[in-house]
């Protein structure tokens, strides 16, 4: 059988590609090599870490947070196979309702590892090691990213003692200690999970601030918040080695400006220093795909390899590795190979750090304002002047607003605080729109919300805010 479309890869980025050209009226196939659908983010990334975050969060919260509420007497028990069956439970729905969905869209599912023989051509082989060459008018390359090493550092996983985010979210017993190797979002997120069960967590990271290159005053503060948790840094640390020792491991770094070096023994060490993209073994060196200097497949501007008829979109290639960056992705070239006119506008993706409090930021930093030499105001409004926040006991953090000097266009919107992930999409789709801060601000919004700290902090990028 013949193809419009063959998706390599189930993740957010390949099933919604297929999904989203099965709807346009394109006849498609989905190639993945796990028993189930969704790719890391489902299986063992975005959707179980989620699931612990919260799970974690609730016992932190009824052991520590009901007090000040007049909630007095509860001690809650940590059943923490109980909190790892709702894990699974959440990763099982999610992923069936991915095959329901190929099942509605009509499209072909086929279990195995997909390689590309060339255009218009790809070979399954299934887990007996039968193979089959099916034939398409396009292939899409969507195999997303895998665990990334620490450079130059030799460190066996095996998921137990030294694990990866996939052994993180899976340990049957809370560690009495636990290093995090990496201060970016999975090893923050990962490590809070563990740090409100019970552990003590020490975070090692090479650079001189966490989060990478999120707004410096974000990644200020919300370090802050976090050493008031519990958690430890050692920033600016070089880690040179990783290994077991008794029944736990050590990690071994030393200071990046020079110094002596340190060892800090633990139950158990995750290694969190990013992800790589997934090109191994699909084929396509010899099937002629260029990748760049860093191994994600190269493509132009609507997704195209160097090669016709085969494609690229999320992890693999560049830009952002966020599941949804990948799913808008598939989005615009499902309209693309059907005739339209897909766009994706990577100026305005949001991330965010599912901690608590959340971490979230769509657009530019004032850092990379700075850099490009844009002129730019900037206004800010702390959760503590907000009314909701005061009544919830949550005002911890601030709403940042970055604007264009002369236009007041919104150039970027920064928070740290209770439910930043979802206020940070007003700020996107204002964005999206080229709105200003004065829109922003002259924007009604209802009172008492968490979100009247992100009107407040427009109001003060484009004239005063009123609660401050």
């Amino acid at each position: 059988m013949a193809y419009d479309l063959i998706v390599i890869g189930s993740g957010p980025g390949g099933y919604v590609c297929a999904i989203k050209a099965a709807q346009l009226g394109l006849k498609v196939a989905v190639v993945e090599k796990r028993a189930t659908y969704g790719g890391t983010c489902l299986n063992v990334g975005c959707i179980p870490s989620k699931a612990l975050l919260h799970a974690s969060e609730t016992y932190s919260h009824a052991a520590h947070g009901l007090d000040a509420l007049g909630i007095e007497g509860v001690t809650p028990v940590l059943n923490l196979a109980k909190m790892m069956a709702h894990k699974d439970a959440t990763v099982k729905s999610n992923v069936d309702g991915v095959a329901f969905l190929f099942k509605k869209n009509k499209i072909d599912g086929i279990q195995g590892t997909g390689k590309v023989l060339g255009a218009g051509k790809v070979s399954v082989t299934n887990d007996k090691g039968e193979e089959q060459v099916l034939e398409t008018k396009n292939i899409v390359i969507a195999t997303g990213s895998d665990v990334a090493s620490i450079p130059g550092v030799p460190v066996e996983i095996d998921e137990k003692v030294i694990v990866s985010s996939t052994g993180g979210i899976a340990l049957d017993k809370v560690p009495g200690h636990l290093i995090v190797v990496g201060g970016g979002v999975i090893g923050l997120e990962l490590g809070s999970v563990w740090a409100r069960l019970g552990a003590k967590v020490t975070v090692v990271e090479y650079l001189d601030t966490i989060l990478g290159g999120m707004d410096g005053d974000v990644s200020k503060q919300f370090q802050r918040m976090l050493v008031k948790q519990g958690m430890e840094f050692k920033l600016g640390a070089k880690v040179t080695g990783v290994e077991k020792a008794g029944s736990g491991a050590k990690v071994t770094f030393e200071p990046v400006k020079g110094g002596e070096a340190a060892t800090i023994e633990a139950d158990v060490v995750l290694i969190a220093t990013g992800r790589k993209p997934y090109t191994e073994g699909l084929g396509l060196k010899e099937a002629g795909v260029a990748l760049d200097n860093r191994g994600r497949v190269e493509i132009d501007n609507h997704f195209q390899t160097n090669v016709a008829g085969i494609y690229a979109i999320g992890d693999v290639v560049r830009g952002p590795m966020l599941a949804h960056k990948a799913e808008d992705e598939g989005v615009a070239l499902a309209e693309i190979l059907a005739g339209q006119a897909g766009h994706v506008n990577y100026d305005v993706i949001p991330s965010v750090v599912y901690t608590q409090p959340e971490v979230a930021s769509v657009g530019k930093t004032e850092e990379e304002l700075k850099a490009a030499g844009i002129a730019y105001k900037a206004g800010k409004f702390p959760f503590t002047a907000n009314g909701r926040a005061r009544a919830m006991l949550a005002t911890d953090g601030f709403v940042k607003v970055l604007a264009d000097k002369e236009t007041d266009r919104v150039l970027g919107v920064h928070i740290v605080g209770f439910g930043a992930g979802e206020m940070i999409h007003e700020a996107a789709v204002l964005m999206e729109f080229g709105g200003s801060s004065e829109d922003l601000g002259r924007t009604c919004h209802a009172h008492p919300t968490m979100s009247e700290a992100v009107k407040e902090a427009a109001l003060a990028t484009f004239f005063k805010p009123i609660h401050m």
